[in-house]
């Protein structure tokens, strides 16, 4: 199994589990924090958990996501190494706690949390995730975004437009996307698994149909130079994401058609409708007929 699936898909489904059994779980001393340089003052982190977009410049450190609380020293000092500013704001693109883990230590270091008013909705009353039994309890108060949003909101530092876009009911359903507009580079968060197919978090109102439309709304947007930071996976561009988004689309078509005829999950699995796309996705923590019935159950549920 490829290593980077193998160990980003291992994060996702501890995320979906007691922030302190996490820390139990894993050893954190392990974990290297890689940096990728993604375009003029805009670098993606690699760890353990959800890719993080760092953007530096006059006006301090933006962060894009934060894994988990443990990975915060080693964080730092990879943003260190880029930058002497402090980190002036976190943007998450969902809840997830390997993208939130680190909120409450860097807002404790002066930082402010931004997040759509989901997010901090999900966070503060805690979740139960049916698709993977297992309960996340609240995050502490200091974890929580203290700048929501409903829709959209526009931010005008380090010298660029950063829109930070709402998208309904995709991964969860406060999913975010970080445009940098003139750097024609984005953020997807958790709408892209790069190379494996994705979770889709039915318990958090996520749903493929919404991922579909989150995609194609990127692509509508994209050219052939864009940038493309995913939540999961090898920094991309337009051309994968396309790839992704037709494997998505087909998928959805095909349940769709099933559903229409009253096909049960059973049957749905039995008929194979990923097999195409198993070679190319199907390697990662969740496996072709596990994601078929992850995605009927989200599709059946709406």
């Amino acid at each position: 199994m490829n290593l980077l699936r193998n160990f980003t898909g291992v994060a996702v489904v501890m995320l979906l589990q007691a922030l302190p059994a996490v820390a139990q779980q894993q050893d954190f001393s392990q974990v290297q924090i890689g940096t990728v340089p993604v375009t003029d003052g805009l670098y993606m982190l690699t760890g353990s958990g959800g890719n993080i977009g760092v953007s530096v410049g006059a006006d301090g450190v933006i962060v894009i996501d934060d894994q988990f609380a443990p990975l915060v020293d080693k964080i730092r000092a990879a943003i260190a190494e880029l930058s002497d500013r402090p980190v002036r704001m976190v943007l998450n693109t969902h809840w997830h706690f390997d993208h939130t883990g680190g909120n409450e230590l860097l807002a404790a270091g002066g930082a402010l949390v931004i997040a759509h008013e989901n997010v901090r909705k999900r966070m503060q009353a805690g979740q139960f995730n049916e698709f993977f039994q297992s309960e996340t309890p609240p995050s502490p108060e200091g974890a929580l975004p203290v700048i929501t949003f409903t829709q959209d909101v526009t931010l005008h530092l380090n010298g660029q437009t950063i829109e930070i876009e709402h998208v309904p009911a995709a991964h969860t359903d406060g999913d975010a996307i970080v445009w940098f507009e003139e750097l024609n580079a984005v953020h997807m968060g958790d709408t892209y698994f790069n190379g494996f197919y994705p979770f889709i978090d039915f318990s958090s109102a996520g749903n493929i149909r919404g991922m579909v439309a989150a995609v194609e709304s990127a692509l509508e947007r994209m050219d052939d130079n864009t940038r493309v930071i995913p939540g999961h996976g090898p920094l991309s561009n337009a051309a994968e994401l396309r790839n992704y988004h037709r494997m998505l689309q087909t998928v959805t078509t095909r349940l769709d058609s099933m559903l229409a005829e009253g096909k049960d999950a059973d049957a749905i699995v039995a008929a194979k409708p990923t097999a195409e796309f198993d070679a190319e996705w199907g390697d990662g923590f969740i496996k072709p007929d596990d994601w078929v019935r992850l995605v009927y159950r989200g599709m059946a549920g709406q």
